[in-house]
């Protein structure tokens, strides 16, 4: 029997750091702190060592595709696969960034979406029944839904909505994006926003997959919001800490043996959200 493993991306600071802190202390198993910096990356497992939990590291970009192979093919050698799956890397452009918006369209959505996307492709196959897989989303997706063009919103809530057609949405958003059309196609104005709806109606499409394909293996997939909590990127007035960001990823990473659900949910202080 290969014993439980949780991984979690992006984890060596912010709201990622503090999840796989409390996980330390409340998953009975490994707990990986991977991060696309090696260097940063130890350097987090030292701080955490120092307060005496014992996380492990594995370097893990999701923006390069061999780096994501590379780490699935090493969980499912050493642990059979994985038991948790919390995807928390992802980028957010300051408000006050000059950078044009063709290009905050594609490198927003290339790592928030596509790059997620990637290690939910490779990852799913090797996820363990009972496992639990959670995807940081954003309360900003559920905004930016409300404010797309009628069509976009009824395509997004649709439950006969398949992964390639969202695929393609995200690409006609940073398509017209780039012509400047974005507006004229049905899309609000935050690239991030956009990319957090995506992520959100992705976790949904996997979960009604897992459902119909794996009906008996009990894997609970869902997507949350941290809230507004105080990191690099979300800056100093956010009014929540990242140990408190943490507590409904991490509640959902732990939900018991047998549950039921939420399942295929966007979920917010640890309560199932409207979407």
């Amino acid at each position: 029997m290969s014993p439980r493993v949780a991984v979690v991306t992006g984890s060596n600071k912010g709201i990622g750091l503090a999840i796989v802190k409390a996980l330390c202390q409340k998953f009975e198993g490994d707990v990986y702190l991977t991060a696309r910096d090696s260097g940063r990356g130890e350097e987090a497992v030292k701080s955490l060592s120092s307060e005496g939990l014992k996380p492990m590291f594995h370097q893990l970009d999701i923006n390069d595709l061999s780096s994501i192979t590379a780490a699935a093919a090493y969980f499912k050698d050493k642990y059979g696969g994985v038991d948790v799956l919390v995807n928390n890397a992802g980028i957010a452009f300051e408000e006050a960034d000059t950078t044009p918006f063709a290009t905050q369209a594609e490198v927003t959505l290339k790592i928030n979406f596509f790059a997620t996307r990637d290690m939910l492709t490779h990852f799913m196959p090797i996820i363990k029944a009972g496992g639990r897989v959670v995807n940081i989303s954003s309360f900003v997706g559920s905004r930016t839904l409300n404010g797309c063009s009628p069509a976009l919103q009824e395509r997004f809530r649709s439950e006969d909505l398949s992964e390639e057609e969202l695929v393609g949405l995200m690409e006609r958003f940073v398509e017209e994006a780039k012509k400047g059309e974005h507006k004229q196609g049905g899309w609000p104005d935050t690239a991030y926003g956009v990319s957090k709806t995506g992520l959100t109606t992705l976790s949904m499409i996997l979960a009604r997959r897992l459902s119909k394909e794996r009906p008996g293996d009990q894997i609970l997939l869902n997507a949350c919001c941290p809230g507004w909590v105080r990191t690099d990127m979300a800056g100093p007035k956010a009014p929540k800490s990242p140990d408190e960001g943490a507590e409904t990823p991490v509640y959902l990473s732990l939900l018991p043996a047998g549950a039921t659900e939420p399942h295929g949910r966007f979920v917010s202080d640890k309560q199932v959200q409207p979407w």
